[in-house]
């Protein structure tokens, strides 16, 4: 009998054994991912599945234990507790299952848990000759980024189609030449336009860029279309073997040009104290203080035109989003990271001291310290903003060497900031010449991350609204002859319609499409709006 007894598992675990079941009526019939924590709340396996309930009731269903292997039976029996996360296709839960593989690192995982990343599309704009690549890390480099993509095999298909269809070129150098033409077949079989040697000027070439990344975006339905027409001609001639290839090309376009969510930290479930986080990263600092209050900067450019920057603040390690702010920068020219860092670093803090200074004007002739002045006016008011206790500058020894300057001149000599470069997440610190980098399960690291990532999330947002904001409401649209595609390659080239203004008719008939006799009453209805309104 005690033998027998012994055999059997205690209550406690017949209990969490029971309501890991009936917590599976909960659990919907689609395709997501699902993560088993243990007692403790550690994420201990990461798994994905077309049918969530059907797969969570291998787990949890109480004949379920007897049938599995020795290392599945483990995982049942720390298992305390589970949670899913519904997503729309098998591909996106392969990809968010990896993403979370990488940031968690279970103990039951064994795959994903190497440092290989999905594969992505890079194509950077600001090149004379733009192109495609294949990339597996995304930098914040102002780049165009597409991806990650789950099926490798269907994105190079697609690419090396897209790359045909609109003359793209894939030879390496930054900026091909003449010389490199030379030794180059893709015009010769008509792979490619030879922007190199003119056969078209750049500025279509780039309009053709702009095609392929509609293409790739999902936004374009054209090259889907002419393939299926193609195809169904082949299929009529009886050419069925040239049918089926253009079938698996279209199949893999579509799976391509897919829209898929990009799975970021802020998705990610977690079991974080962002408290604990907070005293954390005060001791990994040598802080004075616990940074209870945070503002951390990040830039955000598209092109010389077009620069912004967001600067997110975080109360006892969560966002206080009515804080948030937002910047054109205007006095920079160009894309000037460090220049444009020094900007609104300057910005922020002018302004709140020039806001204590209008709330005590006795502050303007007073010997005291900015930092404790504001501070006190601050407190005061009960209206003001205090100063953070560290500010924090997306970038490394430049970006920070240019904040610390600008808060020198203001007189904020005592602030805290830090520089975080992303690549290897270094933490770099005035007066340090090495950077200091953290256990990547730190949570005093994984505290940064988010508010550099939320600050990356802001910027690119509002570059991004600004730039449909200043398409979708530019005057080019009453001007007959301007498609959308012109008024695009027309506000990529100039930057603003102000700037179009000031350009002579010659300099916009360079641009593919628009000829001597459109370029003037596009001059001519853009002045006469002027007119009108002054």
């Amino acid at each position: 009998m005690s033998g027998t007894a012994s055999n059997l598992p205690s209550p406690i675990t017949v209990s969490r054994a029971s309501q890991l079941h009936r917590k599976l009526r909960e659990v919907p019939h689609r395709p997501g991912v699902y993560v088993i924590r243990d007692r403790f709340a550690k994420i201990i396996y990461v798994g994905k599945a077309r049918d969530l309930r059907r797969r969570l009731s291998n787990y949890f269903t109480p004949s379920s234990r007897n049938r599995v292997d020795l290392k599945t039976r483990a995982l049942i029996d720390s298992a305390n507790d589970y949670e899913w996360h519904i997503v729309k296709s098998d591909a996106e839960a392969v990809l968010y299952e990896g993403k979370l593989i990488k940031e968690w690192r279970p103990k039951y995982n064994i795959s994903f848990r190497d440092d290989k990343r999905f594969i992505m599309v890079r194509v950077q704009m600001a090149d004379a000759i733009p192109r495609f690549e294949l990339v597996r890390f995304r930098k914040e480099d102002g780049a165009r980024y597409f991806g990650p993509f789950a099926n490798a095999g269907a994105l190079r298909t697609s690419l090396q189609a897209m790359k045909k269809q609109f003359g793209l070129r894939s030879c390496r150098p930054l900026e091909p030449t003449e010389r490199d033409f030379k030794h180059c077949l893709d015009h010769v079989i008509k792979n490619c336009s030879a922007p190199c040697v003119s056969k078209i000027s750049r500025e279509e070439y780039k309009i053709r860029v702009e095609q392929a990344c509609e293409v790739l975006e999902g936004k374009s339905r054209e090259m889907t279309a002419s393939i299926e027409a193609e195809m169904e001609k082949a299929a009529e001639k009886l050419d069925f073997e040239k049918a089926a290839s253009l079938r698996n090309l279209l199949k893999d376009l579509r799976e391509t040009s897919k829209p898929m969510r990009r799975f970021t930290r802020k998705s990610l479930p977690n079991s974080i104290n962002p408290q604990e986080d907070v005293m954390e990263l005060s001791e990994a600092l040598e802080l004075e203080r616990p940074p209870r209050t945070m503002e951390c900067f990040d830039i955000s450019n598209i092109s010389d035109n077009h620069i912004v920057a967001s600067m997110v603040r975080f109360r006892d390690g969560v966002p206080e989003r009515e804080s948030y702010r937002r910047y054109r920068i205007t006095s920079t020219k160009g894309q000037n990271d460090f220049a444009s860092m020094a900007e609104v670093i300057r910005r922020r803090y002018k302004r709140l001291l020039q806001d204590a200074v209008k709330a005590s004007p006795e502050l303007a002739d007073s010997q005291e310290i900015p930092a404790e002045a504001l501070d006190r006016v601050a407190r005061a008011s009960k209206e003001g903003t205090l100063l953070p206790d560290l500010i924090i500058v997306d970038g490394g020894k430049g970006q920070l060497g240019m904040a610390c300057r600008e808060l020198q001149s203001l007189g904020l000599h005592d602030q805290p900031v830090i520089g975080l470069a992303k690549e290897f997440e270094e933490i770099y610190r005035p007066g340090e010449s090495n950077p200091l980098r953290l256990n990547k399960d730190a949570g005093a690291l994984k505290l940064l991350q988010r508010i550099r990532d939320e600050a990356h999330r802001v910027a690119n947002g509002y570059n991004e609204l600004l730039l449909r904001r200043r398409i979708s409401e530019s005057a080019l649209d009453e001007i007959p002859g301007v498609s959308e595609v012109k008024k695009k390659a027309l506000l990529t080239r100039f930057g603003s319609i102000s700037r179009i203004k000031k350009t002579k008719p010659e300099n916009l008939a360079e641009i593919s499409g628009i000829s001597k006799e459109l370029a003037e009453r596009i001059l001519s209805t853009l002045n006469q709006k002027t007119t009108k309104r002054d």
